[in-house]
C-alpha cells in the first residue's frame, strides 16, 4: 500500500529530501512530460542531486524536462510517500511558465503534453494524482 502525506513547505524531515516535483502551467494548460522509457505522461520532476537544494533541483528539472526558460516557482508543500513501510520525502512546487523553448538534448523526456487536467493513465497513479490535487487546492486557497 502507498500513502501520501503533506506537510508545511518549510518542514524538514529527519531523513533526506529525495525528490522535487513541479506541477506547472503554460498558457492556461497543465504541463506533463513523457519519459523516453515510459508510455505514460507525468508531472515534471526528479531526484535532488548532491550539493543541490530542493529549489535548485526544481528549477533544473523544470528546465531540463520542459524547456522552460522563464517561470515563477513556489514551494507548495513538503510531502512524504510511504511504500511498503519505507518513507521517502520530497518537495512539491508550482510553476507558472511564461516562456518555453525546445527540450534540451540532455533530457530524458521525449514528449510534452499541454492538457486541461491530469492525464489518464498517469505515471505513478498511486502518487501523482495526490500531488496534482494538492496544487489545485493550493491555487484555490491562494485566490
Amino acid at each position: 500500500m502507498i500513502k501520501v502525506d503533506f506537510f508545511d513547505p518549510d518542514f524538514l524531515p529527519v531523513s533526506k529530501l529525495i525528490y522535487s516535483v513541479i506541477t506547472a502551467r503554460y498558457l492556461d494548460k497543465w504541463v506533463f512530460v513523457r519519459h523516453h522509457k515510459r508510455n505514460t505522461f507525468e508531472i515534471p520532476g526528479g531526484h535532488i542531486e548532491k550539493n543541490e537544494t530542493p529549489f535548485e533541483a526544481a528549477k533544473r528539472e523544470l528546465m531540463e524536462e520542459t524547456g522552460a526558460i522563464k517561470f515563477s516557482l513556489v514551494c507548495v508543500s513538503t510531502y512524504s510517500v510511504i511504500i511498503n513501510g519505507m518513507t521517502q520525502f520530497g518537495k512539491l512546487y508550482y510553476a507558472e511558465i511564461s516562456e518555453i523553448g525546445p527540450i534540451p538534448d540532455i533530457s530524458e523526456i521525449d514528449k510534452i503534453a499541454f492538457l486541461d487536467t491530469l492525464p489518464v493513465p498517469v505515471t505513478h497513479p498511486e502518487i501523482q494524482p495526490f500531488l496534482f490535487n494538492k496544487v489545485i487546492d493550493y491555487l484555490k486557497s491562494d485566490s
